[in-house]
This record gives C-alpha cells, structure tokens and sequence, in this order.
C-alpha cells in the first residue's frame, strides 16, 4: 500500500534505518488503519503518502532527540489510531507501551495492530486523569507521549502526573505549538515539570509542526490531576 522507498527516506531524515521488516510492519498498519477507519472514526487522512508524511514521518520525528531503551515504559495517552505510539514501538519493539484511550474500538484497533505485528504492548480503556491517581500508573514511565489530544495546558494534567522524575513528557503540536506553550508555562511549572526542548519544523509536504518535550524534575503534587470537568473549564 505505501511507498517504501518514501518511508525509508522520511525515517533516514530523523536518523532511523528501517529494514524491510519494519517497512512491511508500517505498510500492514497502513492497510488496516484505512480498513478500519471505515467503520471506526480513527483518521481523515487516508492516502497512502500522506499516511507516510502525516502520521508515520511526525510520530518518529521526537525520536531524532530521545533514545528509548529496552525495557523503558512509554505511556501513550490518547492513542485513537496509535499515535504517535505504534510507530516508535515499531521502530523500538523492545520498549514497553501503554495505550490509553476513553474509546474501547479505537483501542481494538490497536490491538488488532499489535497482534498482526507480532509486537507487544497494552490498552487501557480509561481516562488518563483517571489513571493519573492510580498508584499502578502514576509516576511509573519514562515517557509519555501525546499527539494532537488537547490544548498543552491541559494535556499537561493529563500527562505529567504519569512521568517518573527523571522523565520526560513528549507533546507533538501543530503550528500553534509556541502559543500553546507560553499559555502552559504555570502548568508545566506547576506539575512538576521544565521545558528540555522546543523546536517548530516543517514535514516534507509543508505543514507547520512543533515538538514540545518537557523534563519531569519533581513530583507532582497529589492533588493533581483534578477531575474531568475542572481540568476543562479551569485549566492551569
């Protein structure tokens, strides 16, 4: 289904080789994220380049600035098609992640993903505010990562509350991604955490990005993340 060679190319520009092992991984997910997504809600972009610029090419992107190891615990919070998770877990299969969504088909989605891939990962069907009070996740990864899932002041409370110290908080932003963070900088703070990296790029088809990585340099204080509806309507 996709071009391989245009793959190959986009992954070399961040610094990764994919054999054909991992292209034939990618190209299956292609197939099944435009299977699915006809009965499943889970992507507006369905040509085959653009599912190789758009979603696989910007979901590797971080991982030109961060090296996950064998064995460090991603969490990926609001996964919906697997993004930006499935693909560093394709191109690192010894990681471990953690899918977590609030909609259990686009969580099948990605089980069907893993198991056709023979790789290893889990799903968890909740919210990630909610697990954040769960001591089985909380302050238990190395990364978290999240792509296009809410406004950053907000994602924060999502996410931070899930990174050890020590870690890092990997948000994949649009072009709107310098004001995102200058409205985030009381809940960075707040939450425990300090900008490491900022940096607005451009994909191969033009479109305007932003990498945000923020360092987890203390604990999160407990009362954090706070319920649903005040992390919606009172954003740090």
């Amino acid at each position: 289904m996709i071009d391989y060679e245009l793959l190959k190319n986009e992954a070399q520009k961040i610094g990764i080789e994919l054999d054909t092992y991992g292209l034939d991984r990618f190209d299956s997910y292609a197939e099944r994220l435009v299977r699915w997504n006809s009965h499943v809600n889970l992507t507006a972009i369905t040509e085959p380049e653009e599912i190789v610029i758009k979603h696989f090419a910007d979901s590797l992107y971080p991982l030109k600035y961060i090296h996950m190891t064998a064995g460090q615990k991603v969490v990926d919070v609001g996964s919906g098609g697997g993004f930006p998770g499935l693909p560093m877990l394709i191109v690192n299969p010894s990681i471990e992640v953690n899918f977590v969504d609030s909609v259990g088909k686009k969580l099948a989605f990605v089980k069907d993903v893993l198991r056709n891939s023979g790789l290893f990962g889990t799903v968890t069907h909740k919210r990630a505010e909610e697990i954040g009070k769960d001591n089985a996740y909380r302050e238990q990864y190395d990364y978290a990562v999240a792509r296009a899932v809410a406004p950053l002041n907000i994602l924060c409370e999502y996410c931070l509350p899930l990174v050890r110290v020590g870690g890092l908080f990997v948000s994949l932003k649009g072009s709107s991604g310098k004001d995102e963070l200058r409205q985030a900088e009381k809940a960075i703070k707040t939450l425990g955490g300090e900008l490491a990296k900022f940096e607005e790029y451009s994909l191969s088809n033009g479109d305007g990005r932003s990498l945000i990585i923020i360092r987890k340099i203390s604990q999160t204080p407990t009362k954090y993340p706070r319920k649903t509806k005040k992390i919606d309507t009172r954003p740090l």
